[in-house]
């Protein structure tokens, strides 16, 4: 006989990472290209002689410089090993079996993962035709069961970003009931007239939870750190959900060193927000009709041509990540990059 596991495992989709193809261009992971930033880079080294010690398990010097760079008390900010471990600690927080998380669709693939992980009910709300999320349709979707809603803020994979006016008036017709979980993954990239700052918001509601992560733009993806801003009545149920040790000190010291980072971090992000008006404008010359986005990526709307278009780019030795019948989220890589894709784009076109 075989040890007794769970029966409803085999309807949890496991996540699907960006692939990687040898000799390619990788823009499938929203990595970027560039290393951590030197100073970044300099202060990992350094911590990686300690690395024969546990790492603090409260994270609490992290903690506290996160608390001074966004001038909130200690008590209402949490780390976790990368901000969508952050995501499923507040579904196991919140969420009783049976209760519903909500979130737009398509939107980032882990809600509907790490929601069943948790014995909870996922429930997708489509979005607008542009690809931004339909707030309006969220707030209606919410039921007496719905304990838990995610709103992504560059909204992964197709990247709009919600205004603070819109932000605003959706909270307000939210239950306080229900905890709103603003994913900020993104939040450095945005160049929006109306944004959204997340811990401003979870700060004035007893429901809001902020999440930002060191992955994207400081370059952090494969150390994992994430950091959670809210209530302190949400902050700590969440830290408690915690796998001990799972923010590692090599991690804990780069966070902090990303924070003394600004003006090479503002640097950074420039360069990638000039590249993505860049690719934008020469896709839609193209022909494809490519949401604002604020993230730094941009998603193609190609519908059944999204595996063709795949194809085609790996063929020309660029791997995007494709979500096939709907569409292509491309990564904004560094100029010579985001040049090979647009030539295997234009290719595309032309067979086409």
């Amino acid at each position: 006989m075989s040890p007794d596991v769970r029966s409803d495992l085999d309807a949890i989709p496991s996540y699907v990472p960006g692939a990687s193809v040898p000799g390619a261009v990788k823009l499938a992971s929203n990595e970027t290209t560039a290393g951590p930033l030197p100073s970044v880079a300099a202060a990992i080294v350094e911590a990686a002689a300690g690395a024969n010690r546990y790492p603090d398990i409260t994270a609490g010097a992290l903690v506290d410089r996160l608390a001074g760079f966004l001038d909130v008390p200690p008590a209402n900010v949490t780390a976790g090993c990368g901000s969508v471990a952050l995501c499923q600690q507040l579904v196991q927080a919140v969420c009783a079996p049976g209760d519903e998380v909500l979130y737009g669709w398509r939107s980032f693939e882990a809600y509907p993962i790490i929601a069943r992980i948790a014995h909870a009910v996922p429930v997708p709300v489509p979005n607008r035709a542009d690809g931004a999320l339909d707030l309006d349709a969220i707030a209606d979707a919410v039921t007496d069961r719905t304990r838990l809603i995610f709103v992504c803020t560059p909204n992964n994979p197709t990247g709009p970003a919600i205004s603070r006016t819109e932000m605003s008036a959706f909270l307000d017709r939210i239950p306080e009931r229900v905890t709103v979980a603003l994913d900020e993954a993104y939040y450095e990239y945005v160049r929006s007239v109306d944004p959204v700052d997340g811990v401003a918001e979870a700060m004035a509601r007893s429901n809001v939870v902020a999440l930002r992560t060191f992955s994207k733009a400081y370059g952090l993806a494969g150390l994992r750190v994430g950091y959670l801003v809210g209530p302190v009545e949400l902050v700590v149920p969440v830290a408690k959900m915690l796998v001990p040790f799972s923010v590692g000190s090599l991690a804990q010291a780069a966070g902090i060193a990303c924070l003394d980072a600004g003006d090479e971090l503002r640097a950074r992000t420039d360069a990638v927000v000039a590249e993505r008006t860049r690719v934008r404008d020469a896709l839609i010359e193209l022909g494809h009709a490519v949401p604002d986005s604020q993230a730094n990526f941009v998603w193609l709307p190609l519908g059944d041509a999204a595996s063709a278009f795949d194809a085609h780019c790996r063929e020309n030795l660029v791997v995007v990540r494709c979500f096939a019948g709907d569409g292509v989220r491309v990564t904004i890589g560094d100029p010579d990059e985001n040049d090979r894709f647009l030539n295997a784009a234009r290719g595309f076109v032309t067979r086409t």
